[in-house]
């Protein structure tokens, strides 16, 4: 059984029982949008105060563990390290080349 043959009796069932009334039309969807425009700024004001505040919106995270390890974070800057070394190392006067074309 499809959704549409399932949904038709009660559209059809609602076509009848509904009037056309444009202006009631109207006004109920303008009162639809005001609810829903005012329920928006309530809950966008509620969220800037309680994240101004320092508060959380949500479950309050609780205790983890770091994502890197400080060992971890230092082996990588002694890798850099090294690497900019062997650079001083190619620009400066570390490095000595024989030229084979002299």
């Amino acid at each position: 059984m499809s959704m549409r043959n399932f949904l038709s009796p009660f559209l059809q069932r609602a076509r009848i029982l509904s009037s056309r009334d444009p202006e009631r039309d109207w006004i109920l969807l303008l009162i639809i949008s005001i609810i829903t425009l005012t329920g928006i700024v309530v809950w966008n004001i509620f969220v800037f105060d309680t994240v101004a505040n320092g508060g959380v919106i949500g479950a309050p995270v609780t205790n983890t563990t770091p994502v890197f390890s400080q060992s971890s974070l230092d082996a990588i800057h002694t890798v850099f390290a090294n690497r900019a070394a062997e650079e001083t190392k190619y620009i400066g006067e570390g490095y000595h080349y024989a030229d084979p074309s002299q």
